[in-house]
């Protein structure tokens, strides 16, 4: 079974990529790999939340916006690929957070990527990680997703 038809037995449809919202491309491909650029948990070109995690936001809200940040890097990664199935693997997942002062959950907002990543990728869904508090993302969006995806 390929990812294409993981994705379909899990119901999930990847999103049309997102417009970038200043000078850079979706995602860039070198060699067998493809990274894509920060992706922001946009659904239909809107936020559906704004501001800091654990204050403006609870963490299980930012735990779901960070899984559809995934799907949206996931479909700027497939995009290049040409499709989800020229994706092997995921490498790495960067979660950026924007935290209020004493939020100290990253990690548990960022699964919400990981964790979609895995149900779609199997065993190739496993990866490293990074999660990453920080005071402010653009637009005042709760999280933003970068990922790093082998190619076949």
């Amino acid at each position: 079974m390929g990812f294409s038809d993981r994705l379909a037995e899990l119901g999930i449809e990847l999103p049309p990529v997102a417009a970038p919202v200043a000078a850079y491309v979706p995602a860039t491909r070198f060699g067998d790999v493809i990274r894509t650029s920060g992706q922001l948990p946009l659904i239909d070109g809107a936020l559906p939340a704004k501001g800091k995690v654990g204050s403006d936001v609870p963490a299980e809200d930012a735990k779901g916006l960070a899984r559809v940040a995934a799907l949206n890097a996931l479909a700027a990664a497939a995009a290049l690929a040409g499709g989800l199935d020229g994706l092997s693997r995921v490498v790495h997942v960067t979660v950026f957070v924007s935290s209020a002062p004493d939020f100290t959950g990253q990690a548990a907002v960022a699964n919400g990527a990981s964790e979609v990543l895995g149900e779609i990728f199997g065993e190739a869904g496993r990866h490293s990680r990074s999660a990453v508090g920080v005071a402010v993302l653009p637009l005042d969006t709760p999280v933003e997703v970068e990922v790093q995806f082998a190619t076949v």
